[in-house]
């Protein structure tokens, strides 16, 4: 797995926790990341290394992730643009070193704004030709569902220890067409947050932190696991996540 994208992607060290959900679920896999606060994908592709690093033969999954608002066009019509050539570009790498390519969804706490985000999302990633990883209004009903959780970190705004869960969640489903099956999980890698120190090379989720006082390691528990789930398994079909293809997706 090669994990590309920002603060959105690193805080709780999404590609990580992937990493051990999926190798818990009977599919081991390891993840590497090239990722930087604030970056967008545009950025974070015009550089080359994400090209560099899929022609290691090491990737067969890509995952991107967008800077939120870009897709929305809340910095100014060309990060619509920008950030829709992107993907384009991403996925042509993806496909000419065939692996597998999925967005994973940022987030909203806006009704209106999180249909908005999700519709556009969904839209890009289906004219990309990539698979879609719906987040915000999956969100919106577990934060409903589950608030005790900590969704969000201290900052109010970058995911917490139970969104890079959720994200964790989403990509396994939308690689393998099922969610995971509830159980403890161990995570042995740093547990970045916003002094993460970490800057847009390549790099494997579980080396050791720029930073020497970052966590390393985290557990979710079991109950955790099957909280998040049967809020999932329970959330109404019509406002389940959209497929790439614009369906709505009945797995969640």
């Amino acid at each position: 797995m090669l994990f590309v994208g920002n603060s959105l992607t690193y805080y709780g060290n999404a590609p990580a926790v992937y990493a051990a959900l999926s190798t818990a679920n009977g599919h081991p896999a390891t993840s590497g990341m090239i990722v930087e606060g604030g970056a967008t994908l545009a950025q974070l592709v015009a550089d080359g290394q994400v090209e560099q690093a899929m022609q290691s033969g090491r990737y067969d999954t890509l995952v991107i992730q967008e800077r939120g608002g870009d897709l929305l066009c809340s910095f100014g019509p060309d990060s619509c643009i920008e950030s829709r050539a992107a993907m384009m570009a991403l996925a042509r790498i993806g496909r000419e070193h065939g692996a597998t390519v999925v967005m994973l969804g940022s987030y909203q706490p806006t009704p209106t704004i999180s249909r908005q985000l999700v519709q556009a999302e969904a839209a890009a990633s289906k004219a990309a030709g990539i698979d879609y990883a719906e987040v915000s209004e999956t969100l919106r009903h577990l934060t409903a569902a589950a608030p005790e959780l900590a969704w969000f970190a201290a900052d109010g705004m970058h995911p917490g220890r139970h969104l890079t869960l959720l994200n964790a969640i989403v990509i396994y489903q939308a690689l393998h067409v099922q969610l995971p099956a509830a159980g403890p999980l161990t995570v042995d890698a740093p547990i970045y947050a916003g002094d993460s120190g970490l800057q847009a090379t390549l790099r494997t989720a579980d080396a050791p932190p720029p930073n020497p006082d970052t966590p390393t390691g985290t557990e979710y528990s079991a109950a955790t696991l099957a909280r998040i789930l049967q809020s999932l398994a329970k959330k109404n079909p019509a406002e389940a996540g959209l497929s790439s293809t614009g369906r709505l997706d009945q797995n969640l």
